[in-house]
């Protein structure tokens, strides 16, 4: 009798351990990855990834960002623009194929995700008359 308490809190306490909650950690929110992948990302017809690198810090700089980090070997740039608000973005570019660069761009507002494809479409909208420019100034 005095050993059945131990065994019985010790079970009691590792079944309480087991516990779950209906919270995730990762949570996508409403809208599903593929949805958010794709008012996020834009392919150029372009094989120079030098190139749409360049113009995305342009382009963020244009709209009043300042890079914090530009990586040309990863593909990636981060940057920072302090308004009344923090805006945090951080841009990939890969190849898609031989002749096309793949462009994603995931932002936040002080500590949420943005999620207005708007935003996104205002980004690569600017993104794209850079990269028209540049091809016009044989840059």
């Amino acid at each position: 009798m005095k050993l059945l308490l131990p065994i019985l809190l010790i079970c009691a306490s590792l079944l309480s351990g087991c516990a779950t909650t209906n919270e995730r950690v990762l949570d996508m929110g409403d809208e599903t990855q593929l949805q958010k992948r794709s008012y996020q990302s834009r392919i150029f017809e372009t094989a120079d990834k030098e190139k749409v690198l360049r113009a995305i810090i342009s382009t963020l700089q244009d709209l009043g960002f300042v890079i914090d980090r530009a990586d040309l070997m990863l593909g990636s740039i981060s940057a920072t623009k302090q308004d009344r608000n923090q805006i945090r973005i951080t841009v990939s570019v890969r190849p898609k194929g031989n002749d096309r660069m793949l462009v994603r761009a995931n932002a936040q507002l002080n500590i949420s995700p943005i999620e207005d494809p708007k935003e996104y479409q205002n980004f690569f909208s600017s993104l794209e008359k850079s990269l028209f420019l540049t091809a016009q100034a044989g840059e």
